[in-house]
């Protein structure tokens, strides 16, 4: 499947405009293009699909306009912020959150929701912490909300602000975001101000239209339409020298084409603001993402190189560092500022490569066959004078296939048969044996 990007015209669904699709084979295109929601890859969240050269009727238009209209939240923005003004001011006891329909509860909707679980005495603290009040979405390939652990936000934090950055644009970042917001309201001489752009509507509870904009990161579709585009561009201009960030953790199940699509638009919205200066510059950016993806990545932005540091996730039992998880977290640091300006923690085990000019993890080791530290994985890699590069401690060379793999692995040169009567040439869908039985 390829994706052919958003398209002028193109129809939407309640995720905003849908992506344009199609079918490849080895590299070539096959088949009719279709739309499909560019938000969720599973049909079964978002089942929306029309082919590109489809007629559609004028009643399946209405209907379809009419389903996305319900299919928007029950409260706008400027309501949430509105209820939100009125939750503050009653007394603990009378502070309900609904957790099953995630929603903060005035006294008059307590009857509507009698039969629903809820929290009380929510506190100011937990208002000021709404990804720990609100249930995290985990589906893998819509939201995905692996929230950073608290390690690993401190640390992007203070790396910030080290940095210069006074400003930041938290696309799918709740929990930095909320840090940054919770630090500007408890120190006076705190000066770092923080956007969050995110899919997930109910961060609108907590935050007014100044700190959130409900975002899609898969297709730059701004859901408060101009008025949030605009609050975006305002954001992104430099006054008084506050230098901007854009710090962008997305689903890791998402298309990397598309996230790449909408981030340079938001560095070309960055690039706008300022008539002098920004021409030739990238926006600053930090894109949190597994190392795997490294070669895709760099195809979209070539001005970027991965940092060794090892992201970590509160929520998910496979990304958190070292020994608490069952493996080292795969998520890095991939951005277009200067490798040697990213000091690691050498407490957490990084140190300083001065060959490379880089802070690595203490196990990669500087292969001088290569002239890199080559480990992508926190291991130390071993050098294959066949493959002529370092490769994963545990592969090894293969005469067969003519590089580097696992040792139990399925020769690409040997010729599988047929799951039904073991010959080759045919695949079980055309097993002459089936069609005689």
């Amino acid at each position: 499947l390829a994706l052919l990007g958003p398209a002028p015209g193109a129809p939407s669904c309640p995720h905003g405009p849908a992506l344009l699709f199609v079918k490849t084979s080895q590299g070539k295109e096959e088949g009719r293009r279709f739309y499909a929601c560019s938000a969720c890859r599973d049909r079964k969240d978002c089942n929306f699909f029309q082919w590109e050269d489809e007629k559609v009727s004028e009643t399946r238009l209405a209907a379809r306009e009419e389903y996305n209209r319900n299919h928007q939240p029950s409260f706008t923005h400027r309501q949430n912020v509105d209820r939100y003004k009125n939750f503050v001011l009653l007394p603990l006891s009378k502070r309900r959150f609904c957790q099953e329909c995630q929603q903060l509860l005035l006294p008059a909707e307590w009857e509507k929701h009698s039969d629903h679980q809820f929290l009380c005495n929510i506190t100011t603290t937990q208002l000021k912490s709404p990804s720990q009040l609100l249930y995290p979405l985990e589906n893998k390939k819509t939201n995905a909300q692996y929230l950073f652990a608290d390690r690993s936000c401190k640390f992007l934090l203070n790396l910030l602000i080290d940095l210069g950055f006074r400003r930041v644009l938290s696309v799918g970042t709740p929990r930095l975001h909320e840090m940054i917001q919770s630090k500007a309201s408890q120190e006076e001489e705190f000066n770092v101000r923080s956007l969050l752009l995110d899919i997930d509507f109910r961060y609108s509870q907590f935050y007014t239209e100044d700190e959130f904009c409900h975002y899609n990161m898969f297709n730059h579709h701004f859901f408060g339409g101009e008025a949030a585009h605009e609050i975006c561009r305002k954001f992104l201009y430099e006054e008084n020298g506050e230098r901007v960030i854009m710090v962008a953790d997305p689903p890791f199940g998402g298309l990397v084409e598309a996230l790449a699509s909408s981030f340079k638009k938001l560095m070309a919205m960055w690039r706008e603001t300022e008539k002098e200066g920004h021409d030739n510059k990238e926006m600053p950016m930090f894109w949190i993402f597994p190392y795997f993806f490294e070669s895709r990545i760099l195809d979209f932005f070539p001005s970027f190189s991965m940092m060794d540091y090892q992201v970590d996730y509160d929520n998910h039992a496979l990304y958190k560092h070292g020994k608490t998880g069952r493996r080292q977290s795969p998520v890095r640091i991939f951005t277009n500022l200067t490798p040697s300006m990213i000091v690691l923690p050498e407490e957490e085990g990084y140190r300083f490569c001065t060959l490379c000019q880089r802070y690595v993890s203490s196990d990669n080791q500087h292969c001088e066959i290569c002239n890199s530290c080559t480990s992508k994985d926190g291991r130390q890699w071993k050098h294959c004078v066949l493959c002529k590069k370092c490769v994963k401690p545990s592969w090894f060379h293969c005469s067969n296939c003519n590089c580097c793999t696992l040792q139990k692995h399925s020769c690409e040169k040997t010729d599988v048969g047929c799951f039904v009567c073991g010959k080759a040439g045919h695949k079980r869908s055309a097993c002459p044996s089936l069609s005689r039985s």
